[in-house]
């Protein structure tokens, strides 16, 4: 029987899933195989950088399909204004997404001890629940359920029943309430508003302080394909070094709009202009090297934690929006908008999920 698999759906999941491996003894690591799902991330070559970094025996894409790709769903998705109607329904609908993604996994999970799924909101989560096959679920980004509890929200309304049904396999909820999940890792439970029994707390800084500076470099040729163009834009001059992490959030005019505004507002130090790079979302697609010329783009294809991985890297100040930054080490002073700042832009409810709960 194989070690280890890891699903993953985002860089982030990836590099999370690497933390994992070199913290474990080494006689342990390189037991692990990685699929790479294709659903919500363009991964680029990454599959080929990961087979080759040592950490993985195997690698695989999984051409992993949202419900909407099926038109047998839709019907599904109807209310009928009655709960009980719409419960079996959802039963129905459960059932037939686990099994229609079938022919789209690449490996047959119950070959393996222990199996690690970010974001089982999606449609493995199904799977592996409709094949009955027990599974470890991880937080889909840092102290993502702080802001955004995805199964309370998602199942607003009787929702002790819905998980009653969730822990007998009727109906699928994500984030430790289906009964195949074994349990949901998490950064930090003191955070969470809602608590779940299934709840465990791995600290995600206790997994970056075991690296060792050989770890941090195999992390850096895996995720950043050419590092040599990065350095030349990291190292272009002395002024100060701002950083604004991009996300895609609302539509792309309103998106454009909101990081003219950061640029404007919040990347002037001590009255003048540093020099400001710009590290897209790997989802976001607006095209900021044309949108914003003046500036430096960098590749976004990355997760953000590999930078703090690059020797003497320093940026004097660094903007988020809602990207949790507790884990950056290498900026002096942070800047975290949050839902404030959003409320100009977009609806609060759009971005307030946690307080319709």
């Amino acid at each position: 029987m194989k070690k280890r698999i890891y699903v993953c759906h985002t860089y982030y999941h990836a590099y999370i899933a690497c933390l994992k491996e070199f913290y474990l003894p080494k006689e342990e690591q390189g037991k692990a195989d990685l699929v790479l799902s294709t659903m919500s991330n363009d991964f680029g070559n990454l599959k080929q950088r990961a087979e080759k970094c040592g950490l993985f025996e195997a690698v695989y894409m999984y051409e992993e399909k949202e419900a909407d790709f099926f038109p047998k769903l839709q019907k599904y998705h109807k209310d009928r204004g009655n709960l009980v109607i719409n419960m079996l329904a959802r039963i129905k609908y459960t059932k037939l997404l686990g099994k229609l993604q079938e022919p789209y996994v690449p490996v047959d999970f119950k070959e393996y001890e222990d199996i690690y799924v970010f974001c089982d909101s999606d449609p493995i989560g199904y799977y592996l629940s409709y094949k009955k096959i027990y599974y470890h679920a991880l937080e889909d980004g840092l102290n993502c359920i702080e802001t955004y509890d995805t199964a309370r929200y998602d199942n607003r309304g009787h929702f002790a029943l819905k998980a009653w049904m969730a822990a007998h396999n009727l109906i699928f909820i994500q984030n430790g309430y289906g009964k195949y999940c074994l349990d949901m890792e998490i950064n930090d439970k003191s955070v969470v508003p809602y608590p779940c029994k299934k709840y465990i707390e791995k600290p995600r800084a206790e997994l970056v302080e075991h690296l060792s500076k050989e770890d941090k470099d195999v992390l850096i040729h895996l995720f950043i394909e050419n590092m040599d163009e990065l350095q030349s834009k990291l190292n272009r001059n002395e002024d100060d070094k701002i950083l604004v992490l991009t996300e895609p959030l609302c539509d792309l005019q309103v998106r454009k709009q909101i990081f003219s505004d950061v640029i404007q507002e919040y990347c002037n130090i001590d009255g003048r202009k540093g020099q400001i790079l710009i590290k897209p979302h790997p989802r976001d697609v607006l095209d900021y090297r044309k949108e914003f010329p003046d500036q430096i783009v960098l590749n976004g294809m990355f997760p953000m934690e590999i930078l703090n991985f690059i020797p003497e890297l320093r940026f004097r100040r660094v903007v988020s929006v809602f990207t949790v930054p507790n884990s950056i080490r290498f900026a002096d002073e942070i800047i975290f908008l949050g839902e404030d700042f959003m409320d100009k832009y977009e609806a609060p409810e759009l971005h307030r999920q946690n307080e319709m709960i």
